[in-house]
């Protein structure tokens, strides 16, 4: 389905709301008010902080909000780790829109994950669980069903710390723009059941694509 063409007046929540849609997201009436709470936090916040580079709310909901949750589908279990969430991407959107299941948000930025703590306090996300830490250093003494990660690294350099969190089936789901055909031919992942999936962000120039390893 593709979204119908916005005009320039369009608000951040026609485009949401049809964004979603394209995706093929129904979104309940409190998910859209948090996510629309998560980006006016993320706009305020972004003032002092420097959380992201984009500044506009409009541009932030195709590049922030539906490129987080165009990978909904690939999820795999009940518990989430997101690896370098930075302001909180993908895992808040994909919380708001996901309650079933738990998340927990890792970042060694400190002042980012106090922003994703304020987040969770002020939308009332309590499946969500923000982590001050780097991966390598990170024993949460549990393991997760799904590990995601949002182009903080290569592929190889994902996956080799992210291996012993993960549980056995488990997916390590890696979110690119462009085909990465030199990662994916590191001698690293050789023998791992990786699979490439191109993705269509609704709104969104430029290419997506999802790395998929699967640990059955």
């Amino acid at each position: 389905m593709t979204p119908e063409p916005m005009d320039p007046g369009g608000s951040a929540a026609t485009m949401l709301v049809s964004g979603a849609a394209a995706l093929g997201l129904a979104l309940a009436p409190v998910q859209l008010e948090r996510l629309l709470g998560f980006l006016a936090l993320l706009t305020r916040w972004n003032r002092a902080y420097n959380l992201t580079a984009v500044r506009d709310p409009g541009e932030m909901v195709p590049r922030h909000l539906l490129d987080s949750l165009v990978i909904l589908p690939y999820l795999y279990g009940e518990s989430v780790l997101d690896l370098g969430t930075g302001a909180g991407l993908p895992g808040l959107p994909l919380a708001v829109c996901d309650p079933d299941r738990h998340y927990w948000l890792l970042d060694g930025n400190g002042k980012k994950v106090r922003f994703v703590r304020q987040v969770v306090l002020e939308l009332g996300l309590a499946q969500v669980v923000p982590v001050h830490g780097r991966i390598e250093a990170y024993r949460p003494g549990r393991k997760f069903s799904t590990i995601v990660s949002r182009a903080v690294a290569t592929i190889a350099q994902i996956q080799a710390p992210a291996a012993p969190l993960l549980e056995r089936p488990g997916r390590l789901l890696v979110m690119k723009g462009r085909y990465p055909q030199d990662e994916l031919q590191d001698p690293a992942l050789r023998g791992l059941d990786v699979a490439v999936h191109k993705l269509f962000v609704p709104f969104l120039e430029g290419e997506r694509h999802l790395i998929e390893i699967r640990c059955e």
